[in-house]
């Protein structure tokens, strides 16, 4: 059974905001401390982009609309690689040895494919919810039960 250790990180995230705990509590009671919080200002993507989709002709002479690029999604992606890119340097100058952390699936998909294989070695749990609008006490205590469950 993993447990929440003292010091361990927990990073809770989404597209547009981040926070990042450290549990300066005990094992069994824990208490998790606000170290960092991230926010994001990421306007819908029709306030990003103006053009008109583009088009394109196949090979029977039909045209047809090739789907927008999503410069919203972009934007949370590129926020969430810099978040994995934070925990990448708080590992290597040795601020914690242990991850967990909770965000919505695309977020966390994201997150999969920035981190390095020591900050993936680190991480020892990841909760598929969003959790950035609960507070400390709340993470803290669906963040005891996933790692008790696991």
């Amino acid at each position: 059974m993993k447990r929440l250790a003292h010091n361990t990180r927990v990073l809770v995230t989404d597209g547009g905001r981040a926070i990042v705990f450290r549990n300066a509590g005990q094992p069994g009671k824990p208490h998790l401390e606000q170290l960092r919080v991230y926010g994001h200002d990421n306007p819908p993507s029709r306030e990003l982009g103006t053009d008109k989709p583009p088009r394109v002709n196949d090979s029977t002479g039909r045209r047809s609309t090739i789907e927008p690029t999503d410069y919203h999604q972009q934007a949370e992606d590129r926020f969430v690689q810099q978040i994995a890119a934070d925990m990448e340097r708080d590992l290597k100058a040795g601020e914690f040895t242990e991850l967990v952390v909770a965000a919505p699936p695309v977020a966390l998909g994201v997150y999969r494919k920035a981190v390095s294989a020591p900050l993936g070695k680190a991480t020892l749990m990841e909760i598929n919810k969003d959790l950035t609008k609960h507070a400390a006490s709340e993470v803290a205590s669906i963040v005891v039960k996933a790692l008790e469950a696991d």
